[in-house]
């Protein structure tokens, strides 16, 4: 069974997580949704569209202008609850590192909190116990948050991932977060260069096979358009297809920007896995 917030899911099947930036500088949409009335008509739409949990972030996640804790709270808090009051039964997230914005937060009706910062702030998994919310452990290299790596080494980046997830998730676990509330994500481009983004692609199933649930976050990145030459937004067909290995190989989160393709692509490859029946097989039957 997962866990997250107020929602237990016991049927198995992979998520889908939508991105909603209540940023002015976002690297994907430049700012489309920072506006409070365009971030929640983009929290309508991805619902229609099913997504499963939306995922509200108030900080680019790369370098640029000092967003304190103060500022982020205003971006994130309350717009936190009017998502909240409007869709009672959704799974809400929040990509934050700070404590304080946490508490905040789950407040508001937040179910998960999304570290990518890979524990920067120690308090926060307190925090997330405290309001029983879930929270997603990231592998970033050690690097600070909104920091670029710089030629990261690793001996084995998915030994080093799979280490530094699982010893969050234990952390969080000893301070009282439920077992079945904890999500690792090897946090592609974190810490990483493209090859290390393609590895940890090729053997997510070492992750999955932890036993933690396993998030990624692929979508339009940065190791995708190297890959391909692309520019951000002409990067779905390539974060399409690495979305299909990693559902190939078991992950069950997928935080993205494009939700109906990505849906397909994961309920199809998961199909072709044995995880998740048609919707509809009567072909050669009837």
């Amino acid at each position: 069974m997962l866990k997250l917030g107020h929602r237990e899911l016991v049927d198995g099947l992979p998520l889908v997580m939508a991105i909603v930036n209540r940023t002015p500088d976002s690297f994907y949409d430049r700012g489309a949704t920072f506006a409070e009335d365009a971030a929640f008509a983009r929290v309508e739409q991805v619902v229609d569209e099913g997504a499963d949990i939306v995922d509200i972030g108030g900080v680019r996640a790369g370098y640029g202008p000092v967003v304190d804790a103060d500022e982020e709270i205003r971006r994130v808090g309350s717009f936190v609850g009017r998502v909240r009051s409007a869709y009672p039964s959704l799974i809400i997230s929040v990509d934050t590192w700070r404590s304080e914005v946490a508490r905040v937060v789950c407040g508001e009706g937040a179910d998960v909190v999304n570290d990518a910062w890979g524990g920067h702030d120690p308090r926060l998994v307190d925090v997330v116990a405290e309001h029983d919310a879930a929270i997603v452990c990231t592998h970033t290299g050690g690097l600070r948050p909104r920091t670029d790596p710089h030629r990261q080494e690793y001996d084995d980046v998915v030994g080093a991932a799979i280490a530094a997830t699982t010893a969050y998730a234990e952390r969080a676990l000893a301070a009282g977060v439920a077992k079945e509330s904890i999500v690792i994500d090897p946090a592609h481009d974190f810490g990483k260069n493209t090859f290390h983004s393609l590895e940890v692609t090729r053997r997510i199933g070492e992750m999955v096979d932890t036993g933690w649930p396993v998030l990624v976050s692929l979508s339009n990145k940065d190791f995708v358009g190297e890959t391909l030459g692309r520019p951000a937004g002409e990067r779905l067909l390539g974060t399409l297809a690495a979305t299909a290995v990693c559902a190939l190989g078991g992950a069950l989160i997928y935080r993205v920007h494009q939700v109906r393709e990505t849906r397909d692509v994961v309920d199809m490859t998961w199909s072709i896995a044995g995880r998740r029946p048609p919707l509809r097989a009567i072909r050669g039957l009837a």
